[in-house]
């Protein structure tokens, strides 16, 4: 089994010191509320989800794909 990796490291994103999945939960960043994605500051869980849900991350994450 592939080691699993941190969001900002499968999503190329350069952002990572700036967002608060860094440096400790790379790996839930769909977890942690007000994360960047695509550039933009997220919401909370709750209102995030849905758009986690069809992320690679995600899917690494929870389905091991």
């Amino acid at each position: 089994m592939a080691e699993k990796r941190n969001c900002w490291e499968i999503l190329n994103c350069g952002n990572e010191k700036d967002c608060p999945a860094y440096p400790d939960n790379g790996k839930m960043c769909f977890s942690i509320a007000k994360t960047l994605c695509g550039g933009e500051v997220q919401g909370t869980y709750e209102q995030k989800i849905q758009n986690c849900r069809v992320c690679e991350v995600y899917e690494k994450m929870m389905v091991g794909v």
